[in-house]
């Protein structure tokens, strides 16, 4: 039995880890050698691949667009969620909880693009980093609460009782005694949101007019357009696109399962 799961283990990372493994071997062939995708080691490694997908990609300025967008959503989500849910989930009373399952119907709420950009047209935020960073941390938020919320309620009161005996204010309460003890769901949620921001493709198309503020999903979108006939480059267009998503999982995973468990268990 335990020889089956290990072998089902190995067939199931293997179905993750050989696509990996084509588009990496073929970023680093001729464009000859790409056209036929298969496993097959280069004859010799075209490293320049890389350097043009970055010059004629223009994937440096795409790159800084992305980490502006994922890392200023993932800030004012983790921020706004965590302040909210410890509100939430010390006032035990039924308005906290009629707001909390108002954020929970955000998670199944589909979103309508139509009022959406209407919206963000009255509020002249169209074709703006601040525009698309509040609509990411809109739907970001939802899921980030029903972490924290079930999180924080693990969290003994005891703990709020004895900072305010001690004189600790609201804001010091909660950044000094109860937010370090966030670690382990704050980096999951970071690291779940900042993927979702970094790999979207939809909400940029919609909201974004302009190639200068194009992410690195539509940077690699309109390279395919130009260069589908050059595998090689794509591969490698798409290899940088997700090595900022492979670095950071690899940093959190530990806390991963851990959090995730925490936020959606306890409360």
């Amino acid at each position: 039995m335990k020889l089956t799961k290990e072998v089902v283990g190995w067939l199931l990372a293997l179905l993750f880890v050989v696509p990996l493994l084509l588009i990496v071997i073929n970023s680093l062939k001729t464009q000859t050698e790409a056209d036929l995708m298969n496993l097959a080691w280069p004859k010799s490694f075209q490293w320049g691949n890389y350097e043009t997908v970055i010059e004629k990609g223009k994937l440096m300025r795409a790159f800084r667009n992305s980490m502006i967008i994922a890392v200023g959503s993932v800030l004012l989500t983790n921020l706004t969620s965590a302040l909210a849910s410890y509100v939430l989930s010390r006032r035990r009373s039924r308005t906290s909880r009629g707001v909390y399952y108002f954020f929970i119907i955000g998670l199944i709420a589909p979103i309508n693009m139509i009022p959406t950009i209407k919206v963000m047209q009255m509020l002249n935020v169209m074709n703006t980093f601040q525009g698309v960073i509040l609509l990411y941390a809109a739907l970001m938020v939802p899921f980030t609460v029903f972490l924290y919320y079930g999180f924080i309620s693990s969290v003994p009161r005891e703990l709020d009782e004895s900072a305010v005996l001690d004189g600790s204010g609201s804001l010091t309460l909660f950044f000094r005694i109860v937010f370090p003890l966030l670690l382990p769901v704050m980096v999951t949620s970071l690291l779940v949101n900042f993927m979702s921001a970094w790999n979207d493709f939809i909400l940029p198309l919609y909201v974004f007019n302009k190639t200068a503020y194009n992410p690195m999903t539509l940077a690699v979108y309109g390279f395919y357009g130009m260069y589908v006939s050059s595998w090689n480059l794509v591969c490698a267009a798409i290899i940088l696109t997700t090595l900022p998503i492979i670095i950071a999982y690899f940093i959190g995973q530990r806390y991963l399962v851990s959090g995730m468990m925490s936020g959606a268990v306890k409360g």
